[in-house]
């Protein structure tokens, strides 16, 4: 089954980027140049190397990068990589967040891989997708880096939204494949974690995160789920109170 999200949002973009990007947003995505709004320093973006374990059993105990399909025998094989880089997150708007929401950053898995050394820090670096995407799992990685914008009300560039856009209109699946591990070496694996990697949309935030089904969602559920503070880009706004009208809730 094709891609819900390609058969819905998608399809306004495929006339041309004239009018695709008339409201300038996109899949609730505030689309906006990149903006350094405080010096970016790495130590603002602590994350313990024990979160690598939990990357592993996301991945059903294989230790394992989906960009190249690698099998590794060791975790000290492999760097911890943030899909969305942490650089790209703070020009993208968590520059001006919390310290805390900043470490929650750094450690949420739902933005955190498994990647070769030298792939990781000589090939993807801080790239975004509209300057590198992976030859393998395409489809997952993009759809997990909206994903990720969404959650942390991000915005993205015009040029990402178009990369990511042509990537996902040709995809069928948005999970991880796993390349077949032929070496005599491997070990049995748990079956990996199942996520919803379809970007959540204004149509699903109810699902998501209205825990007592209101039709409203509030500061303790939107704290729970880990998307506090909520930034008027974030498909959860519309089902809450902005009582100062400063187009963030729960500061």
């Amino acid at each position: 089954m094709r891609l819900v999200v390609v058969n819905s949002v998608l399809t306004l973009l495929i006339g041309g980027s004239s009018t695709a990007f008339a409201q300038e947003t996109w899949l609730g995505l505030v689309i906006a140049p990149e903006y350094r709004c405080s010096t970016y320093d790495r130590s603002d973006y602590p994350y313990s190397q024990s979160v690598e374990r939990q990357i592993i059993a996301e991945l059903g105990g294989r230790i394992y990068s989906p960009y190249t399909g690698a099998y590794f025998g060791s975790p000290r094989e492999t760097d911890i990589e943030h899909m969305v880089s942490l650089s790209e997150a703070h020009d993208s708007g968590l520059c001006g967040r919390s310290a805390a929401v900043k470490r929650q950053f750094a450690s949420d898995l739902l933005n955190l891989t498994l990647a070769a050394p030298r792939l990781n820090r000589n090939v993807k670096t801080a790239k975004d997708v509209a300057e590198w995407t992976p030859a393998l799992n395409a489809c997952w990685f993009v759809a997990r880096t909206i994903e990720v914008r969404q959650k942390y009300g991000l915005t993205i560039d015009r040029a990402e939204a178009v990369a990511a856009q042509r990537v996902l209109s040709q995809c069928d699946s948005v999970e991880m494949e796993f390349v077949v591990n032929n070496s005599s070496n491997a070990q049995p694996a748990r079956p990996p974690t199942v996520r919803n990697t379809s970007p959540p949309s204004d149509l699903d935030a109810l699902q998501r995160w209205d825990d007592n089904g209101n039709g409203r969602i509030t500061c303790a559920e939107a704290r729970r789920h880990g998307i506090a503070p909520v930034p008027r880009a974030h498909p959860a706004y519309r089902y809450m109170r902005d009582g100062d009208g400063d187009g963030v809730v729960c500061e």
